[in-house]
């Protein structure tokens, strides 16, 4: 198990970023939360088996059909053993 902490900056607020993500997670069973942030970036924390939390971090390199994304910045974190995925 792994924890991935990503901050996806572009044009992610409004285009269903936070809605994807979630539903992404949830089919590859990947725990954890999605955010938008008052700098108008969403911020996200996967915590699963190595290859889904990895596919949900290049997901976020391109995000939903209207997204734009300009950069992510991806932290290794320990583990802390989420169950579920929630968009906060």
């Amino acid at each position: 198990m792994i924890r991935r902490r990503v901050v996806v900056r572009g044009t992610v607020q409004g285009v269903f970023f936070r809605a994807s993500c979630q539903q992404e997670a949830r089919r590859h069973r990947v725990s954890g939360w999605v955010s938008n942030r008052p700098d108008g970036s969403v911020e996200a924390v996967f915590e699963g088996d190595a290859s889904a939390v990895e596919h949900l971090v290049e997901w976020c390199r391109t995000g939903p059909p209207r997204a734009v994304v300009e950069s992510i910045q991806v932290t290794e974190e320990e583990p802390a053993g989420f169950s579920g995925f929630d968009e906060q």
